[in-house]
């Protein structure tokens, strides 16, 4: 499929996604929320696709932020009538396979929330991350607040929200919101190379680990043992499960059946 702001590209078992209007160093807008959705989608319908990877083009932006031109002259009853940014987190939310977010410049704003929406986030030692929306008389909308805190916890989260300010690579994964910090040069190898892992995984058990993970964020300690329990205990069913632990005695690579 042909988009205008994104690109993609399947390499192997992983799909590439490159956020594509470096002249407006990657800005988010509706068009890109839209072509991003269906981008994922499609991704994770394709059962010969096993994780993605989303990055932007050029060396300067991940994303700088939201399309400030699209917003300036909105009336607040518009925002409210169309719900606006609400897209964002309905397409990541129906997204069941893991993506990874290859920061390679500035995230900031929506492109910091877009990064977070990222199962887990590896960043270019020249990455920047923040939340500057005060900067504008406003606040995240896109899960800034929320998503930065649970990352970062709530005196970093205050920090960038309140002050504007941004964090460097090296400060980031120190706060617990990358993964990974590797040279500029090697970002996308390494992404490239952790979704390929992923991809080699059985199907149903990364779906499932996925989810568990995400759940932490989402319930109490207790209910979130039982929920993990029960995954683990219907992935025992599964002949992905018979296959691993018998290739695991054979000393053998296993052959997911994806079942």
């Amino acid at each position: 499929m042909a988009y205008e702001t994104i690109t993609t590209e399947q390499r192997g078992s992983v799909t590439l996604i490159t956020i594509n209007r470096p002249d407006a160093l990657n800005a988010l807008n509706t068009t890109v929320e839209r072509e991003l959705g269906e981008a994922l989608a499609a991704f994770d319908a394709d059962d010969s696709q096993g994780c993605a990877v989303l990055t932007g083009s050029g060396d300067k932006a991940f994303a700088a932020g939201a399309d400030i031109k699209e917003m300036v002259d909105k009336p607040s009853a518009e925002f409210f009538q169309e719900d606006f940014f609400s897209g964002w987190n309905e397409m990541t939310a129906k997204t069941r396979k893991p993506w990874i977010a290859a920061v390679n410049g500035f995230a900031l704003g929506g492109g910091c929330e877009v990064a977070m929406m990222a199962d887990f986030i590896i960043a270019s030692e020249n990455a920047k991350f923040g939340q500057p929306e005060i900067k504008l008389g406003v606040a995240p909308g896109m899960g800034g607040s929320q998503r930065l805190t649970r990352a970062v916890g709530k005196s970093k989260a205050m920090d960038l929200c309140l002050t504007g300010r941004m964090m460097d690579a090296e400060e980031a994964e120190r706060a617990g919101l990358v993964a990974r910090v590797v040279p500029h040069d090697q970002l996308m190898d390494e992404a490239m190379k952790a979704a390929e892992v992923i991809a080699s995984m059985a199907p149903m058990a990364v779906k499932v680990n996925k989810e568990l993970v995400d759940a932490a964020y989402e319930t109490t300690l207790s209910q979130g043992m039982v929920h993990e329990r029960r995954l683990f205990q219907i992935l025992t069913a599964t002949e992905d499960k018979k296959e691993g632990m018998k290739a695991f005695v054979e000393k053998r690579p296993p052959e997911w059946k994806g079942r």
